[in-house]
């Protein structure tokens, strides 16, 4: 009789459970909306923005510094250097060697790193609420101090070199990605990578980093973002303390910059020491700033988001064409960027086969419209993970941050909105218009033969043949 009705309640349960799930969803949905009203911006004397969001769930503050700058304010024939000089601001100042920065954020239990991209640079600490002063001193201290030696900056650049050897050359998926965009970018400064060109990196100098410094670390060029366990108007006059009266000095000029329209299809060919073939499909698309950008959001998630959804389900598990198939939309670069594509052969499968089904699935979303179902879930999973982003104050933070550099950290509110308002006609309308073959750009890595694989007759791998009709490489 007990266990009849354990297996009634539970019946009970399973059947209520998509229920208390969507009620679950539509709290963290509430609660998320109802954080981000509380987030307030606040300039300091010498005009640095200040993003404030108070979170006490636990008593532990982030802190994070971000720079407008990245590689996309690297020179031609100079690229590398905002990485690099990522390196270097860990290099400690007149008051407080490299050393002594490290040690003394780990004797309070903190957390720290940094990051750079194309479009930015940022710096954070993450410590208990009662100590986020150390951390707020230190990055005040190294905005305006930092010491720029020649020695040391030999030594970061030769370890970025090495790291670009370790990363990118010896990584061929990395480096299919690396001459993805150098091909698909051909006037912007996504044309290159963050890590830079070897001969790039050989040729910076100290004089270089010293430059970069005076125009882009600088109060004019930089904003801050805090969430955690904190009273703002506190925690603003503890910052305003510590950075406000750091000089601001000649604000630097921001372009945004607009790849012209492409006029053809491009394709470059990768040969490497690789196990597997592999394949990149770019696309030019606009980024936040443009409404079809929404709509590119969810096409990505109707294509790739779980194996439930197209690409997974047709190519992988149906067609067995593919180990993998996976669709991206870049929402947040400052520029607009590429929708991507891209896809594993199984061993033994024809990459040109492989493609060809990629694009009968960008041909399917303009002819045929998606179903409510289908993109009623799309719409669900990209808000599950908005929301559960957002899970950690590092996070939120970041959130804040990419929004603010994009296009200004308040169009958060209005991601889930737009979502949600894409119609299977805008799908159609925004697949005829940017998944066409003059916009398209193709990466093919094909594993190099070994002399083994010659011995055998070929490399026992995914063939790399072009489709029929296939156009011109470029190498």
């Amino acid at each position: 009789m007990f266990h009849r009705q354990k297996g009634m309640y539970m019946t009970t349960i399973l059947r209520r459970w998509p229920i208390l799930m969507m009620s679950v969803l539509v709290l963290w949905v509430s609660s998320a909306a109802a954080m981000f009203e509380q987030v307030t911006m606040r300039q300091l004397d010498n005009g640095m923005p200040v993003i404030l969001m108070e979170n006490h769930k636990a008593p532990v503050v982030t802190f994070q510094v971000w720079y407008r700058t990245g590689s996309r304010h690297d020179a031609w024939g100079k690229t590398g250097l905002a990485h690099v000089f990522e390196h270097m601001m860990f290099k400690g100042t007149p008051k407080v060697s490299g050393e002594a920065f490290t040690r003394t954020i780990q004797e309070n239990g903190g957390q720290y790193n940094a990051f750079t991209a194309h479009d930015f640079s940022g710096y954070y600490a993450t410590m208990a609420a009662d100590r986020i002063g150390i951390v707020i001193d230190l990055e005040a201290d190294r905005m305006q101090n930092l010491v720029l030696a020649e020695q040391a900056f030999q030594t970061e650049k030769n370890v970025v070199m090495e790291e670009r050897r370790l990363r990118v050359v010896d990584n061929p998926q990395a480096l299919l990605s690396e001459q993805m965009n150098a091909t698909a970018f051909q006037t912007t400064p996504y044309h290159w990578p963050v890590i830079g060109w070897m001969d790039d990196l050989e040729r910076l100098t100290v004089e270089d980093a010293r430059h970069y410094y005076r125009s882009y670390y600088q109060p004019g060029n930089a904003f801050i973002v805090v969430v955690g366990d904190f009273d703002s108007a506190r925690m603003f006059e503890t910052v305003a303390a510590a950075f406000g009266k750091i000089p601001t000095g000649e604000k630097p000029t921001l372009f945004n910059f607009r790849e012209p329209p492409q006029v053809g299809e491009r394709r470059v060919t990768v040969r490497a020491d690789a196990r597997q073939p592999a394949l990149l499909m770019g696309f030019h698309v606009p980024n936040i700033g443009h409404p079809d950008a929404y709509v590119l959001e969810v096409i990505a998630a109707v294509l790739s988001a779980g194996k439930s959804t197209r690409l997974y389900a047709e190519l992988v598990l149906e067609q067995e064409l593919a180990l993998s198939a996976d669709a991206g939309n870049s929402l947040l670069s400052v520029d607009p960027d590429l929708f991507y594509l891209s896809a594993v052969p199984m061993r033994g499968k024809n990459v040109g086969d492989v493609e060809a089904a990629l694009v009968a699935q960008l041909e399917r979303l303009k002819t045929e419209p998606v179903s409510e179902q289908a993109l009623r879930k799309a719409k669900n999973q990209l808000q599950t993970a908005f929301v559960f982003s957002q899970d950690s104050l590092f996070y939120q933070a970041m959130l804040l941050a990419r929004y603010e550099i994009a296009v200004g950290w308040q169009k958060i509110k209005s991601y889930l909105p737009a979502i949600h308002q894409v119609s299977p006609e805008d799908i159609q309308r925004v697949a005829a218009t940017y998944f066409v073959p003059e916009n398209r750009t193709v990466a093919v890595l094909h594993p190099r033969e070994t002399p083994t694989d010659r011995a055998a007759g070929g490399s026992g791998q995914g063939t790399a043949d072009m489709p029929q009709g296939g156009k011109d490489e470029q190498r």
